[in-house]
């Protein structure tokens, strides 16, 4: 007769209790992961425990020859969002330049029918020249659209890594959508990326 298993002990390693398994990113086209460039300090993210009902978290990871400063200044040029994104014009509501309390609003609209997206800076740290990381985070302070979005980049080689996290709230939408939520953030706001690096 077959021994049971002690308790507390599992079967499989997969199943050890309260193992978390992590989806890392991959680079576009190739399906390899792609991981953070030496020194990257905070890298690897990961869904909170504590995170609400109808969340969809993404992370989307660009590299890019550019140097640290010139990446920062691309993806953080919020009026320049407005040509990444369908249907949607970014205004800044505040004087320039950029930095915590910058306040901008994405309105979107199509026909007789929009929202307003807007958001505030919460952490506003830029590169130091071209040696340096720099993070940037944003909170949504509207009533349909809720979450947070951060914008990381990190040396890698003679160019940059750009990581950009995201926790999407759509007030009143079914938990049952939040994969698709997810993955069409993560395809919008992809393509954002490519056309802000790409200049």
């Amino acid at each position: 007769m077959r021994a049971a298993p002690k308790r507390g002990t599992a079967s499989r390693p997969d199943a050890a209790p309260g193992r978390v398994l992590r989806r890392r990113g991959t680079r576009p086209g190739s399906g390899a992961p792609v991981r953070p460039p030496a020194g990257a300090a905070g890298y690897g993210g990961g869904v909170s425990p504590s995170v609400p009902p109808f969340v969809s978290p993404f992370v989307i990871e660009r590299r890019t020859a550019l140097p640290p400063a010139e990446t920062w200044r691309r993806v953080t040029s919020w009026e320049r969002h407005t040509a990444t994104v369908p249907l949607t014009r970014i205004t800044v509501d505040t004087p320039p330049p950029s930095g915590i309390g910058t306040v901008f609003t994405a309105r979107t609209r199509v026909g007789p029918l929009g929202f307003d997206d807007p958001m505030r800076v919460t952490v506003w740290e830029p590169p130091a020249g071209d040696a340096g990381a720099g993070r940037c985070r944003l909170e949504k302070t509207g009533r349909s659209v809720t979450g947070w979005a951060e914008i990381e980049v990190f040396p890698d080689g003679a160019g940059s890594l750009v990581r950009w996290r995201e926790e999407l709230r759509v007030r009143r939408l079914p938990g049952a959508l939040d994969a698709a939520t997810a993955a069409c953030g993560r395809l919008l706001f992809g393509r954002a990326l490519d056309t802000l690096l790409a200049g």
